[in-house]
């Protein structure tokens, strides 16, 4: 029964209108009365269902929904409706289906063509999408977000041609085009602008422009595209006036002066000596005519060279030292790539720094005396300096110094301590920071960079308090308001601060808090497909898209998942329970009697840790706030199958960021302990392919040819048929020991080796292969010699004595006496 008499159908009429206006208590009340009369309505059944739904009623919807389904199967409004449920639940593909049920019996409605335009674009199903968007534009051609939607999908598909095509379709249908340049319009030109660009033709893409510009609000995009098509069309005369032009409306864009210089036929990094002297004198140009310009003054500095660079690079520092920059390190950091020009800017500090303890001036001719503050600044640069050149005591040096001059400068601080980290004291890098913070405790840059250190320092408390300082006041958990403002970075160092202490579960419930913002990230972009068409955003829009298609690339996602895949690894070969680094060097013996030892602490502890708990929690309660039911992460640590679950974790990295190699590499720890070993050769394959001399990657190539050999005969037919199709490929022809040998001999002893992770990965295989800890000790020691030196830093020292430790060597101690030597402010090195 689908028909209503008319007091009824104007009730239903108007519980539509309440769902429209988010009245759902009244629409829910109007439902009710309607089926007292009519209890097998299907539509009213199903509308009820979605109130119901949207008044946390989920189940009790989903069930009244479907119910009034199996009353009307052939009602579009109870499949439009099932459809939405989902929808709202984010399981696309059923909505989608839903969606396509509703359209069999209402081919014409256009609220379910939008809706599922919608869904077919969140899901990047382009060709259902043009196919949808044809469908809106047949009904309705004057519409022009119809049109717009289908040039779009179009553009995605790759298929410019037929976008063209469409956009110039809509533009002849155009009759009242508006005499002034109107928003809208004016950002649908520069789309169809932008899809020739991107075409290739700067020539058709100019004429356009031309075409168009008395239509556009954005000035300053058509002087960018004209300079930008004149320069592909070898037009430089006209191409040099175009950037000339930007550069005076805007003297600090970098875009600019690069293609200026292109277009005056300077566009090379490597220059002659002529055109050196040809592009200063361009540069020196610039800077009278904009003596404002940083960019004018900075860029020369990356083409001057020797003397020339000596007189630039002086000029541009003492204005920045005398006007007290503090960013003057960072900004010309780049330089440093080139070792005459690192050498060139220390003598020139240096002598700065002599000049004015003697005379206050940047030269020793007392004409010009600057202020204070310019020696502060020379030493905080030079601390930075000798800070980037891994020369901490000297960095040290200068920096206290600076401290002695103004100890209430808070960058002063903050710099302190950003040497002590690199120097590997996280403990002392802390109290610089919470000093640093306690002189402003008003900035919230400072506090979360405290924060951050603290939780570096694994005083995970400590942060916690600090970094809800800035939290708003009335929240009853602020922790839990910190996941809520999805603050990735707090979730993510302290992921990492629980796995350095073998708190896996509190790991993975933090880093499944990212995975989670991320998922987020992706759903939130599903109210942009219809906005953005509406406002005409179109070139943000399709930029919206396609980072959206990247963002599982972002380094917060690798590293979280690098952790998560560490982590349900760890629980996999160690059910027992994680080593923590008191365990390090420890018999199986030792560990397990420790572990009885710490477990018993740990009950003992948990009781009152419960006793606080329930206090805190009442109070939260009170508050109005959420009880954390599972602060442990247990939930995580019990599951089945773990490595089934770091694959979850890494199957969007495999599918959107497959050109990174550290995406394989963890795939293969996860298949080849699976026992999949056609996935771990993919892996492999993969691997080689981004990069075929990687460490890690070598030290799995070794492991896995003694897996399968280890196999035997349990390795199927034709498994082992595609194994041996690809065994050249990964081994070359050679043997376990010579293919070992190979890399020795490249990465380790030669002349120009490969880095200290190389020597590492040498060693590993030396163990695996060989059952043999002094020829695996032996290569490790080989990072002390000079050859290793410029690639020998904190964090993979570090990794030697682990893995020195790891093997049980009896020269773990003698390497940790020597790394002290090398970081002797490490506190991991101390003896």
């Amino acid at each position: 029964m689908r028909e209503l008499p008319q007091k009824e159908a104007n009730m239903f009429r108007e519980l539509l209108k309440n769902y429209e206006l988010k009245q759902y208590k009244r629409g829910l009340k109007a439902a009710e009365q309607i089926l007292k009369k009519f209890p097998e309505h299907g539509e009213t059944m199903a509308m009820k269902g979605l109130f119901c739904s949207n008044l946390d009623r989920k189940e009790e919807g989903y069930d009244l929904v479907k119910k009034g389904i199996r009353f009307d199967m052939k009602s579009h409004i109870c499949w439009h409706v099932l459809g939405l449920l989902y929808r709202a639940d984010k399981n696309y593909d059923e909505a989608i289906k839903c969606y396509g049920h509703a359209l069999k019996y209402d081919k014409g409605n256009l609220q379910i063509l939008r809706d599922l335009s919608v869904l077919q674009m969140q899901m990047r199903n382009y060709e259902g999408y043009v196919d949808t968007r044809h469908e809106l534009v047949e009904l309705r051609p004057q519409n022009r977000q119809y049109w717009i939607g289908l040039a779009i999908g179009y553009h995605l598909m790759g298929k410019m041609d037929l976008s063209i095509q469409v956009l110039n379709a809509y533009e002849d249908t155009l009759k009242d085009i508006p005499a002034t340049p109107d928003y809208e319009h004016s950002e649908m030109l520069l789309y169809h602008n932008s899809i020739l660009d991107e075409m290739g033709d700067a020539q058709v893409a100019l004429d356009h422009l031309n075409a168009i510009e008395k239509h556009l609000c954005d000035r300053t995009a058509i002087k960018e595209r004209r300079a930008k098509y004149l320069l592909a069309l070898g037009r430089l005369e006209e191409a040099e006036a175009a950037y000339r032009l930007l550069i005076s409306h805007n003297p600090d864009n970098f875009a600019y002066f690069s293609g200026l210089r292109k277009s005056v036929g300077l566009g090379n990094q490597d220059l002659t000596a002529e055109e050196e002297t040809k592009i200063l004198e361009l540069f020196k140009d610039l800077q009278t005519k904009h003596p404002r310009s940083n960019v004018a003054k900075r860029l020369p500095l990356g083409f001057a060279t020797g003397e020339t660079f000596v007189k630039v690079a002086d000029d541009y520092c003492r204005v920045m030292l005398r006007k007290g920059v503090p960013s003057l390190f960072v900004n010309i950091k780049s330089l440093y790539a080139n070792s005459e020009k690192e050498q060139a800017m220390e003598k020139l500090a240096l002598g700065y720094l002599v000049a004015l303890d003697k005379s206050k001036g940047f030269d020793h001719s007392g004409s010009i005396v600057e202020p204070p503050t310019a020696l502060l600044w020379t030493l905080y640069f030079l601390a930075q300096h000798f800070d980037f050149k891994n020369e901490t005591e000297k960095a040290l040096e200068y920096i206290n110094r600076a401290i002695e001059h103004t100890p209430t400068l808070v960058e002063l601080h903050m710099t302190k301590g950003r040497i002590l980290k690199h120097a590997g004291d996280h403990i002392s890098a802390m109290a610089c920071l919470n000093e640093a913070r306690e002189l402003d405790l008003q900035d919230r840059f400072i506090n979360s960079k405290c924060t951050k250190y603290m939780v570096r320092a694994d005083n995970i408390a400590d942060a916690e308090k600090t970094v809800v300082l800035f939290t708003r006041a009335d929240i009853p958990s602020p922790l839990n308001d910190l996941v809520d403002m999805q603050t990735i970075w707090f979730s993510l160092e302290c992921a990492e601060s629980h796995i350095r202490q073998g708190q896996l579960g509190r790991a993975l419930k933090r880093l499944h808090q990212i995975e989670k913002h991320f998922i987020d990230f992706t759903d939130d972009q599903i109210d942009f497909h219809s906005y953005s068409l509406r406002k005409m955003t179109l070139k943000s829009y399709v930029s919206l898209l396609r980072f959206e298609d990247r963002l599982r690339d972002h380094p917060y996602y690798i590293r979280a998942v690098q952790g998560a895949v560490k982590s349900y690894v760890t629980m996999f070969d160690k059910p027992e329970g994680a080593d923590t680094p008191e365990m390090e060097g420890m018999t199986e013996a030792e560990k397990k009697k420790f572990r009885n030892k710490q477990r018993k602490a740990e009950l003992k502890a948990q009781k009152e840790q419960e006793e606080k708990k329930a206090q805190a929690d009442q109070e939260v309660l009170k508050k109005g706030g959420k009880v954390d039911e599972d602060p442990e992460g247990l939930k995580y640590t019990k599951k089945e199958d773990p490595l089934g679950e770091a694959l979850k974790l890494l199957r969007p990295l495999q599918d959107l960021a497959a050109n990174r190699i550290e995406t394989h590499l963890m795939a293969f720890e996860l298949y080849i302990r699976k026992k999949k070993f056609l996935l771990a050769l993919k892996s492999l394959l993969k691997s080689i392919k981004i990069d075929p001399n990687h460490a890690t990657l070598h030290e799995q190539l070794v492991r896995f040819r003694l897996a399968v050999e280890a196999a035997g005969s349990e390795i199927k037919a034709n498994t082992k048929t595609v194994l041996d199709q690809h065994w050249n490929t990964l081994y070359h022809g050679k043997d376990l020991s010579a293919f070992a040998a190979e890399f020795v001999k490249k990465n380790v002893e030669s002349n120009n080796p490969g880095s200290v992770d190389h020597v590492i990965a040498a060693a590993m295989v030396a163990s695996l292969t060989e059952k043999e800890v002094g020829k695996a000790s032996d290569l490790l020691f080989l990072v002390e010699q000079d050859r290793f030196k410029d690639s020998r830093t904190l964090e993979n020292t570090v990794l030697v004595l682990k893995t020195l430790r790891s093997m049980r060597s009896s020269r773990a101690q003698e390497f940790k006496t020597k790394a002290h030597a090398w970081f002797t402010l490490a506190t991991v090195f101390k003896p």
